[in-house]
């Protein structure tokens, strides 16, 4: 009777484990090619990489890039608009495939995302009128900055700015960008060519360059443990830059040549 009831018991167990222990991974890039369909997150506030036009269509460097990831995969691209704050979750909740949305790379994304090789020159700075000078982070004592919260401008601002420094934090780019343009904030922490974007777009308190806080290639969001993908994503970046694909794109929303170097 006892043996019996240590081998239901077993079985029981057994049973319980199986139902509880996490489902094999999910191959991404297997399943893109099955469904002929890619999700890839891309920004909606962030001229020159994404944006929506009159149109009500987005357009951008990213946007570009994006379809240019599909156009190789052989699938079709749908494209979700996402924030600084959101585009990781959505990545690690699956609701995307990809994050192609301006993103660099940093140590404590690195531990819940994988990223690509870089496929974009940026660099986070800090940017005011003329009238202001700042040409080192000591020179922000008792100056009030904007940023968007949890990019990486907003990390490597908090790392440096002066106890008396005030960092007025915004959910997303349009709103960090409307607080220093209507006087709320008397520098901002943004990204070179939001910077360039912003003084083509309005002629209220241009931008100048303070000093730089950190060079910033974007990268493309993988999920933990995509390996396949992101060697696939990894070969039509260096198609790319071979085919000088990525070079038109950069000329087309930089208005620059891509770097050597990235």
């Amino acid at each position: 009777m006892l043996n019996r009831f240590l081998r239901s018991l077993t079985l029981v167990s057994t049973v319980v484990l199986a139902t509880l222990a996490p489902s094999a991974h999910a191959d991404v890039l297997a399943n893109v090619t099955k469904s002929g369909t890619i999700k890839i997150a891309v920004p909606q506030d962030f001229p020159p990489f994404g944006s929506v036009g009159a149109d009500m269509k987005p357009s951008g460097y990213d946007i570009d890039f994006a379809n240019l990831i599909g156009k190789e995969l052989g699938a079709k691209v749908e494209l979700v608009p996402v924030s600084s704050a959101n585009r990781v979750p959505f990545l690690t909740t699956g609701k995307v495939d990809l994050v192609v949305s301006s993103m660099g790379k940093n140590a404590e994304r690195e531990k819940v995302i994988d990223f690509s090789a870089a496929y974009a020159p940026f660099f986070n700075g800090i940017f005011g009128p003329d009238e202001i000078k700042a040409s080192k982070a000591d020179e922000l004592a008792g100056r009030t900055i904007s940023v968007t919260r949890g990019s990486v401008e907003d990390l490597e601002l908090s790392k440096i700015a002066p106890p008396s420094a005030v960092i007025k934090r915004f959910e997303d780019n349009n709103a960090t960008i409307t607080a220093y343009l209507s006087g709320q904030t008397q520098l901002i922490a943004t990204g070179n060519v939001v910077a360039a974007a912003v003084n083509e777009r309005s002629k209220l308190r241009r931008l100048s360059t303070k000093f730089l806080i950190k060079d910033s290639p974007c990268f493309v969001g993988l999920a933990k443990g995509e390996a396949a993908l992101q060697a696939k994503v990894n070969e039509i970046i260096a198609k790319a830059k071979k085919s000088g694909a990525l070079n038109e794109i950069s000329q087309r929303w930089l208005h620059a040549t891509l770097p050597a170097g990235l």
